[in-house]
Order: C-alpha cells, then sequence, then structure tokens
C-alpha cells in the first residue's frame, strides 16, 4: 500500500494569532454623554438667566428673551441647538479616540524604514533581527509583519511540505492578523461618517422649525406687534444652519483625516505580507 504524504493542513500548527480584546463602552456611552453635556452647556451657561434682560420661567426650556451678548443669543436657536452641540462634542471625543488608536497603530518612525529594514535582514537570513526591529516599531504593520515572521521561521525547518505550501502558510498567517489589525483601526469612524450628512440634516430641522415660527409670527395679528417673535424666528434658523454646517465640515475633515492614514496603514501591511512570502519563495526553494 503506498505511503501518503502529509498535506499541508495537517503540518501547519495553528495560528498564533490572537484574538485582541477591546473595550466598546465609548461606542455607546459617549454619545449619550455628550448629547447629556450639549443639553448642559445650551440650559445652563448659553441660557443662563444672567445673560438675558428678559429671564424667562421653567425648567427644560425657559422662554428666556433680548440676550445681551451674542454668546447668550446662541440660545434663541431652540432645543436644536443642544443636540448639535452634542454632536459637535461627539466629533471632539471619537477624533481624540481615533487619533491616540491610529497615533499607537503607526508606532515608532517610519513605516516604509521598517519595512527596509526587514527586508534587508531577511535578504541576510536573520530572521531574529527582522522579530527585532517589530519589537522596536510596536505598530500594526509590525504586528502583522511579527506574525508572519514567527511562521516563516517556523517553515524554514519544516521538512514536510513543499515551498508552494510553506509561502501559503505564511500568507495565511498573514491574513489572519491583518484581520485582527484594520478593525481596531476602522472602529468607530462610522461616527465621523454619520455625522458628516446627519448633522446637516438636523440643522436643516431646525432652520425649517425657525422659519416656522418666524412666519407664524409675522402672520399673527396681521405682521403687526410680532417683530420681536419674527427675529425669534429668524434667529433659530440662522443658529441652527451655522451650528450644523460648522459641525458637519469638522466631522469631514477629521474622517478624511483618519481615513489617509489608515490607507497609508494598510498600504504598509499588504507590502508586508508580499514581502515575507517573496523573500521566502526566493531564499528557501
Amino acid at each position: 500500500m503506498a505511503e501518503t504524504k502529509p498535506t499541508a493542513t495537517a503540518s501547519v500548527k495553528a495560528t498564533s494569532v490572537h484574538t485582541k480584546k477591546s473595550g466598546n463602552a465609548i461606542s455607546w456611552l459617549a454619545p449619550v454623554l455628550c448629547i447629556i453635556a450639549g443639553y448642559s452647556i445650551w440650559r445652563f451657561l448659553i441660557g443662563d438667566p444672567s445673560g438675558f434682560k428678559a429671564p424667562g420661567q421653567g425648567w427644560f426650556w425657559p422662554d428666556h428673551m433680548q440676550p445681551k451678548d451674542a454668546f447668550h443669543r446662541i440660545y434663541d436657536g431652540g432645543i436644536i441647538v443642544p443636540l448639535l452641540i452634542g454632536m459637535f462634542l461627539m466629533v471632539v471625543t471619537f477624533s481624540i479616540e481615533r487619533y491616540l488608536t491610529i497615533r499607537k497603530a503607526l508606532g515608532n518612525g517610519s513605516i516604509d524604514d521598517f519595512i527596509r529594514k526587514v527586508q534587508y535582514h531577511l535578504a541576510n537570513k536573520n530572521v531574529d533581527a527582522a522579530l527585532s526591529e517589530c519589537d522596536k516599531q510596536r505598530g500594526s504593520v509590525a504586528n502583522v509583519m511579527k506574525a508572519g515572521l514567527r511562521r516563516y521561521k517556523e517553515m524554514i525547518s519544516e521538512g514536510e511540505m513543499n515551498t508552494d505550501q510553506k509561502v501559503m502558510a505564511i500568507q495565511k498567517e498573514v491574513e489572519e492578523a491583518t484581520a485582527l489589525e484594520l478593525p481596531m483601526l476602522q472602529k468607530n469612524l462610522v461616527f465621523l461618517s454619520t455625522i458628516t450628512s446627519v448633522g446637516t440634516l438636523i440643522a436643516l430641522l431646525g432652520t425649517v422649525i425657525g422659519m416656522i415660527r418666524a412666519f407664524t409670527a409675522l402672520g399673527e395679528e396681521g405682521g403687526a406687534g410680532s417683530a420681536a417673535q419674527l427675529a425669534v424666528g429668524i434667529s433659530e434658523a440662522l443658529y441652527n444652519t451655522a451650528l450644523g454646517i460648522a459641525t458637519s465640515a469638522c466631522a469631514l475633515i477629521m474622517y478624511n483625516i483618519f481615513t489617509t492614514k489608515i490607507d497609508s496603514i494598510t498600504y504598509g501591511i499588504d507590502e508586508s505580507g508580499f514581502t515575507l512570502t517573496q523573500s521566502f519563495a526566493s531564499l528557501y526553494k
């Protein structure tokens, strides 16, 4: 009976890549806290009774009139304003969170220099030195490269597989490591992209409400004696428009900045995988 040759699946060890555990509390807690903070700023700072010549009554939405300065005049924007302020705070919060995450993912030094150093060490068949470079770089590209290098090192001494099978094993390890790194980079970017479009729509809602209020005041009593209400309605429309545009613009700018950084990291990861497979295929035939 002919002897059966072990297959690649039977010979390759289980992946050395481990699932990363990360808290997801900020994804649901931050929006709630930002909306509460937005209302607090609108109600207790912008809507401070001392900033109005004719402070109104009530707790949730006091009917203050005649603001003394431009800051307190924002209160005329109405109840949509705290929502827009909350969305702006979300942009700030998630921008800081993404900046810290992506800054860590970029690691130490230039990604291009790191890949060139690894290529140099692999060309000299010094895998341990290449692993040492990964420990120094400490970014997402280095994490993927390190996972691939560990399998690369195992495949050098593997005697039951041919070169193509070994290259496939290295490639699979790189792909599994990449699948764990990329979601961490893109996490929470959906908030920035959503605010980019939703912020403008909410501002438009506030604008429409303000214009309805203005034309309602204009129609009362034939327009006589309603100049103050007309001014409040127009102010409500314009403040909502301004806040919505500013919030959406900030969200769009930050989203584009972060996606550009992520694209550079993704390119580095792709290049690292190509480096490992091509190096092994040429040096260990």
